[in-house]
């Protein structure tokens, strides 16, 4: 299975997975964006935000949040792979699998 994800930079990242995109899109809204006092931001962007929000457009409210604060918030779509011991369970892992692997190899691909 394979999850949307983003990356809020600051001091300490912040990451958010989510099934798909959409519902990546709403955690932002509310977790960052709506977390965000009101006060940080002129009265002209925080309507727009507001306004945008409200709507449930939740990309536009990020990216006017980006812009307001110079944040950045990196979102990936998918390929977020998770791991799991019930999905190793369910396959054998072998030295034979391993050996396979480009590390067993003598020549650059």
């Amino acid at each position: 299975m394979s999850f949307a994800y983003a990356v809020v930079h600051g001091d300490t990242p912040d990451v958010y997975v989510a099934e798909d995109l959409d519902t990546l899109h709403r955690v932002l809204a509310l977790e960052v964006v709506a977390a965000t006092p009101g006060a940080t931001f002129s009265v002209a962007r925080r309507e727009e935000i507001r306004f945008a929000l409200l709507e449930e457009r939740w990309g536009d409210a990020v990216v006017a949040w980006m812009e307001a604060t110079d944040s950045v918030i990196d979102v990936f779509g998918g390929g977020l792979q998770v791991w799991s011991a019930r999905r190793f369970a369910e396959r054998e892992i072998t030295g034979l699998e391993f050996q396979l692997r480009p590390l067993f190899s003598d020549t650059l691909l």
